[in-house]
C-alpha cells in the first residue's frame, strides 16, 4: 500500500498561510495540547516534504534544538526539498528533489515505510494536488483576519480545484479549529 502525503498547515479566517510565527498571540492555552498533536502526527511519519521556503524557515530553527522527541524526530528523519536551487542542503538527513518533483514523490510513496508530513502550503503542494499525490491536509484554522497584513494576498488562486471529504475536526481551548480533510479529488474539475 502507497504511504500516504499528509499536509499540515496553518491558516487564518481569511486564508493567510505566510509567517504564522508573526501573527497575533492566542495565548498559551492550548500550547501542550498543539504539541501533542503534532508530535502525534510527527511520530506517525518518517519523513518530511518542504518547498524551499519552508525548508529555509525550518533549517533555521530545528538543527539547533533537541531534547524533546518532537525536535529530535524532525532532526533525526528523512527530510525531502523541492528546490531547483538549492544545493549542498546542511540540515542532516536533507535530500533535494529537483527539476521532476511529481515523479520523485511518486516514487517516494511508493517505497515501504510510515506516511510523508508536507509542511506550508503553495506551488509544491498545488503541483502535488493537480495530480492527486496529495491524500489528506490538516488545517490548523486560527482565529485571526489578517485583512490588509496578508503577504500572501492571493495564494490560493493557483490551486486546482479540489473536493475534500471532512473526515475530523478538534477544537483547541485557544479558538484554533484543526480539520482533517481526505482529498477527494484535485485537478482540473472532474
Amino acid at each position: 500500500m502507497p504511504r500516504r502525503l499528509i499536509n499540515s498547515t496553518f491558516i487564518t479566517l481569511d486564508a493567510g498561510i505566510e509567517n504564522p510565527h508573526l501573527w497575533p498571540d492566542l495565548g498559551n492555552s492550548a500550547s501542550q495540547l498543539s504539541f501533542e498533536i503534532q508530535n502525534e502526527l510527527l511520530q506517525s511519519c518518517d519523513a518530511v516534504l518542504m518547498g524551499r521556503r519552508t525548508y529555509e524557515s525550518f533549517a533555521a530553527v530545528w538543527p539547533t534544538r533537541c531534547g524533546d522527541s518532537y525536535s529530535d524526530r524532525i532532526n533525526a528523519m528523512r527530510k525531502y526539498v523541492a528546490s531547483t536551487s538549492l544545493r549542498d542542503p546542511l540540515w542532516t538527513n536533507t535530500v533535494v528533489l529537483g527539476k521532476d518533483l511529481v515523479q520523485e514523490v511518486r516514487r517516494i510513496k511508493e517505497q515501504p515505510g510510515k506516511d510523508i508530513l508536507q509542511y506550508g502550503i503553495g506551488s509544491v503542494s498545488f503541483a502535488l494536488m493537480e495530480l492527486g499525490l496529495i491524500d489528506e491536509f490538516r488545517l490548523w484554522l486560527h482565529p485571526i483576519i489578517l485583512g490588509k497584513n496578508r503577504v500572501d494576498k492571493s495564494s490560493f488562486l493557483a490551486c486546482p480545484p479540489s473536493r475534500l471529504d471532512l473526515l475530523k475536526t478538534q477544537t483547541l481551548p485557544n479558538g484554533i479549529i484543526i480539520l482533517n480533510y481526505g482529498v477527494a479529488w484535485g485537478g482540473p474539475c472532474q
